[in-house]
C-alpha cells in the first residue's frame, strides 16, 4: 500500500517527466523545419507561410532569435486567448462543447474541494477508526486518517459525510442543468448559423424492399417521388465498392514507394535504384526499383477500370439504400424523422452523416446481418472485459508489497530498499495499469467497425461507451475488489466469513492511493506528453525526406490528427466516476484530479487551436452520452458510499441515501425531457426558417448541382460523369415548376406504401423546365 512518501516519489517522477515534455515542447515549436508539425492548422486554412523559404540556410532549419527561448512559455497565455465564440468559428463546436467538459470538472470538484476540506478531513483526521482496525490485521497507513476509513464504526460522526453527499449532489446536478441548457441552446444558435451543407438536405434510406421490374436506383426514384413529391430532389445509391476501394489504396501505396525511388535516384543519378522481390526486401530477384513500380501502378490502373466498369454495371453490386436529397431541409427533416411506410422494417430513413464522416465499408454491409454482427460483439466484449481481470489483478500485486513478498519471496532483497518500496507501490502500478490499456481504444473501435456503424462519430461514440464501460467494471471496480483482496490477504485469511464485509468496507477507500499513482501519470505526464506529439513529428521529418517533392507533397505529409473521442472521453469520465466517488470518502484524491482537469485544459485548448482538424462536425451531438455518464457516476458514488456506511454500522444512513439516488435518477430524467430533443431531433420551425431566409437571400440557388455528387463513393471522384438529361441544371423557378408524367417501367399492380393495392401504370418525375401541355 502506497504510503505518503511513496505518493511524493511518483508526483516527483511525473511532474518531472510533464516538465521535460513541455519544455521539449516549447523548444521544438519554435523551430522553423518542424513548424508544420505543431501549427498545421493554420497551414490549412491557409494563413501561415512556411519559414522555410527565406533566408539563410541555418535560420530555415534553426531559430536563431535568443529572445523567442525567452518567452518559451508565451503559448500558455495565448491558449487561453481566444474568446469561445471565436473558437467555435476556428474549430468547430464539437471541439469547444470537449473542451467545457473540462471546466465542467473545474466547475464541479474546486467547490467540492473546498468543501470537504473544510469539513471532512478534519472530521476524519481526529477520529480514531485506524487504530482499532489494527487490531485485526487491517493494513493502512498514515494517508489514510484523511479518510473515511479512520472513523470509527457507528460514530454519529458519519452524519457529516451524508449531510455532505447531499451537498455534493445537487452542486453537481446544479451545474449539469446548467451546462446542458448552454450547450442545447450554443447547439440549436450553430445549426442556425452554419453554412450550406449537403447533409442539411439529405436522408440515409435503408433497406429498400426488392422490386422485380425496376433496379434499386428507379426504385427509390418511384417511391420519393410519389410519397414526397413536392420536395424530392435527387438520389444517389450506394455501391459495393470494398475492393475497387482497396485496388485505390494499393495503387496508393505503389505510388509512393515509386516516389520515394525517384526522389532517391534524383539525389544520385549515377546509379537507378534496385530491389530484392522476395520477403521484405531480403532476398529474391533484383530487379530497378522505378520500373517495377510503374508496372504494379499501370497494372492496378487496369485492375481498377476494370472494377469500376464491374461495379456500375453488375447490379448486385448495389446495395438496398441510398441517399436522397430534398430541396428544403423541411423535407429532408420530415422525411428523416418520419417512418415511410406501414412496415417498420423497410424503407428505413435517417440523417445522412456528412460525406467526410461517412465509413464507406460498412454501407455495403447488408441491414439484416447487422443485428447478428451487433449480438457477437455484445459477446467479445463480456469475454475481453471478464479476461482483463487477470492483469487488473496483477497490476494490483504490483500495489501491495506485503502481496509481493509472500508470492515472491526471492525479490524481498530489492523490495527491503526504501527507494525501489516507494517506486513499487507509488509509480510502477500507474504505468503498468497505463501499459495495459494502451491498444485497448484502437481494439474497441475496431469492434465498432465489424458491428456496421456507418459514420465516424458514431463509431467514436459506441467505442467511447463500451471504453467508459471497461474502465466502470475493470479499472475502477475491478481495482477496488482484488486491490482489497491483496491489501487485506492476511486479515482475510485469519478472520471469519462475517467479519469479511467489514473489512472490505474499511479497505475500499483505502484503494484510493492507487488512483492518485494512476492520475498522476495518465493525467498528469500522458497528457503532457500529448502536446509534445512525438509521433507524427518523427513521421513528417521521415516522409518530408522520403518521399516530399513538392509543396503539396508536404501538405499531405503533415498529419494534424483530431481529438480521438473515443479514447479521451471516456478517461474524462473515469476521472469524473472517481473525483464523485471519493470526494465524501477520501478528499486528498481531489486536488489531484483538479489539476489534471486545469492542465488538460490548457493543453487541449492549444491543440484544438493550432494542431486539430476534426473530420467532422456533429454539432456536441455527443453531449447528451457525457451528461448520462456524470448521472452514473454520482448515482454509483451514492449506492457505494450506502454500503460503505453500512460496513461501518451506520445502517440508518440506507434511507436518506437511496432518497438521494431516486432524486438524481428524477433529475436525469428531468434534463433528458426538457434539453435532449435538441441533440436527437431537427425542429421543423428551425428548418423552415433557414430556408426561407436562404431563399430570400439567394433566390437563384443550383441546389441540385450542388447536391448531385456529394454523396459519391470517393473511390469513383476523379471520374468524369457524364449528366443525364434527367439531372439539368435547376433554375431560378424551378421549384414551382409542375410535373409532367412518364411511364414507368411496372406492368403490374403493387401495393404502395398506403397498403392498398392498385395499378401505377405511370411515375412521375421532375424534369425542372418541362410543363405539362395545355
Amino acid at each position: 500500500m502506497a504510503t505518503l512518501s511513496d505518493i511524493g516519489l511518483a508526483a516527483a517522477i511525473n511532474i518531472l517527466s510533464a516538465l521535460i515534455f513541455l519544455l521539449l515542447f516549447a523548444i521544438l515549436r519554435i523551430q522553423p523545419f518542424n513548424d508544420r508539425v505543431y501549427f498545421p492548422k493554420w497551414y490549412l486554412k491557409g494563413v501561415r507561410s512556411n519559414p522555410l523559404t527565406s533566408g539563410a540556410f541555418v535560420s530555415k532549419v534553426v531559430n536563431l532569435d535568443f529572445r523567442s527561448y525567452i518567452r518559451f512559455l508565451n503559448w500558455m497565455p495565448a491558449a487561453l486567448k481566444m474568446p469561445e465564440p471565436e473558437l467555435i468559428d476556428h474549430a468547430g463546436l464539437d471541439s469547444a462543447v470537449y473542451l467545457r467538459i473540462y471546466m465542467i470538472g473545474l466547475k464541479i470538484f474546486v467547490p467540492i474541494a473546498l468543501l470537504s476540506w473544510s469539513v471532512l478531513v478534519p472530521v476524519n483526521w481526529t477520529s480514531d477508526g485506524l487504530q482499532l482496525a489494527k487490531l485485526r490485521n487491517v493494513t493502512s497507513s498514515n494517508i489514510d486518517k484523511l479518510s473515511i476509513s479512520n472513523v470509527e464504526r457507528g460514530s454519529d460522526r458519519f452524519w457529516a459525510h451524508l449531510v455532505m453527499a447531499y451537498a455534493f449532489t445537487f452542486w453537481t446536478c446544479y451545474v449539469l442543468m446548467r451546462e446542458y441548457e448552454k450547450i442545447a441552446a450554443m447547439r440549436l444558435s450553430f445549426l442556425q448559423s452554419e453554412k450550406r451543407r449537403a447533409d442539411q438536405f439529405t436522408v440515409l434510406v435503408r433497406n429498400v424492399p426488392p422490386d422485380s421490374d425496376e433496379s434499386i436506383s428507379e426504385n427509390v426514384q418511384h417511391f420519393f417521388l410519389v410519397n414526397h413529391p413536392d420536395h424530392y430532389l435527387t438520389h444517389q445509391v450506394v455501391y459495393n465498392a470494398n475492393e475497387l476501394a482497396k485496388l485505390v489504396a494499393d495503387k496508393q501505396k505503389m505510388q509512393n514507394w515509386f516516389d520515394y525511388y525517384q526522389l532517391k535516384y534524383t539525389r544520385n543519378k549515377e546509379q537507378r535504384p534496385r530491389l530484392k522481390l522476395g520477403f521484405l526486401g531480403l532476398w529474391g530477384k533484383k530487379v530497378d526499383a522505378m520500373d517495377h513500380y510503374t508496372a504494379e501502378i499501370d497494372k492496378l490502373t487496369e485492375q481498377i477500370m476494370e472494377e469500376r466498369k464491374r461495379v456500375k454495371k453488375d447490379d448486385k453490386n448495389v446495395m438496398p439504400a441510398a441517399f436522397v436529397s430534398f430541396k428544403t431541409r423541411w423535407g429532408a427533416a420530415v422525411c428523416a424523422q418520419t417512418q415511410q411506410t406501414k412496415n417498420p422494417t423497410e424503407w428505413l430513413t435517417e440523417w445522412a452523416p456528412e460525406a467526410r464522416e461517412i465509413f464507406w465499408p460498412n454501407l455495403a454491409m447488408p441491414y439484416v446481418s447487422l443485428t447478428i454482427r451487433r449480438f457477437i460483439m455484445h459477446i467479445a466484449f463480456f469475454f475481453l472485459t471478464f479476461f482483463f481481470i487477470i492483469p487488473i489483478a496483477f497490476v494490483q500485486s504490483l500495489a501491495s508489497i506485503e502481496g509481493i513478498q509472500k508470492s515472491a519471496s526471492f525479490l524481498n532483497p530489492i523490495i527491503e530498499n526504501k527507494f525501489m518500496k516507494s517506486l513499487i507501490q507509488g509509480f510502477l502500478p500507474g504505468i503498468v495499469l497505463k501499459l495495459f490499456l494502451i491498444f485497448l481504444p484502437t481494439i474497441l473501435m475496431i469492434m465498432s467497425k465489424f458491428e456496421g456503424f456507418i459514420s465516424i462519430s458514431s463509431l467514436e461514440r459506441r467505442a467511447a461507451f463500451r471504453y467508459y464501460i471497461f474502465n466502470l467494471v475493470n479499472v475502477f471496480l475491478g481495482s477496488i475488489i482484488t486491490g482489497s483482496a491483496f491489501e487485506q490477504l492476511d486479515s482475510f485469511l485469519k478472520q471469519s466469513a462475517n467479519d469479511i464485509p467489514r473489512t472490505v468496507g474499511v479497505a475500499i477507500p483505502i484503494k484510493a492511493t492507487f488512483f492518485i499513482t494512476y492520475i498522476m501519470v495518465d493525467g498528469w505526464a500522458g497528457v503532457a506528453g500529448e502536446i509534445l506529439r512525438l509521433k507524427p513529428l518523427v513521421i513528417f521529418h521521415l516522409k518530408n525526406f522520403f518521399l516530399v517533392k513538392t509543396e503539396k507533397d508536404r501538405e499531405e505529409a503533415m498529419d494534424p490528427g483530431q481529438i480521438d473521442f473515443y479514447a479521451t472521453e471516456p478517461r474524462i469520465q473515469l476521472y469524473f466516476l472517481l473525483g464523485l466517488v471519493y470526494a465524501p470518502v477520501t478528499p486528498v484524491l481531489l486536488p489531484f484530479i483538479i489539476f489534471f482537469f486545469g492542465f488538460a485544459y490548457l493543453i487541449f485548448r492549444h491543440q484544438i487551436i493550432n494542431v486539430y482538424n476534426q473530420e467532422y462536425e456533429s454539432a456536441a451531438a455527443f453531449w447528451p452520452d457525457v451528461h448520462g455518464r456524470i448521472i452514473t457516476a454520482l448515482i454509483i458514488s451514492q449506492i457505494l458510499l450506502l454500503g460503505l456506511m453500512s460496513t461501518k454500522g451506520k445502517v440508518q444512513s440506507t434511507p436518506f441515501l437511496l432518497v438521494l439516488s431516486i432524486l438524481t435518477f428524477g433529475f436525469h430524467r428531468i434534463c433528458k425531457g426538457r434539453y435532449e430533443s435538441a441533440f436527437v431531433i431537427n425542429p421543423l420551425q428551425e428548418a423552415m426558417i433557414k430556408d426561407t431566409l436562404e431563399r430570400a437571400r439567394e433566390p437563384n440557388l443550383n441546389l441540385k448541382g450542388f447536391l448531385q455528387n456529394a454523396y459519391i463513393h470517393p473511390v469513383f471522384k476523379d471520374e468524369e460523369y457524364e449528366e443525364d438529361d434527367q439531372f439539368e441544371r435547376l433554375t431560378e423557378d424551378s421549384d414551382d415548376e409542375d410535373c409532367v408524367v412518364v411511364p414507368t417501367k411496372r406492368q403490374k399492380p403493387r401495393r404502395t406504401s398506403g397498403g392498398s393495392s392498385q395499378s401505377l401504370p405511370f411515375n412521375r418525375f421532375d424534369t425542372d423546365k418541362a410543363k405539362p401541355k395545355p
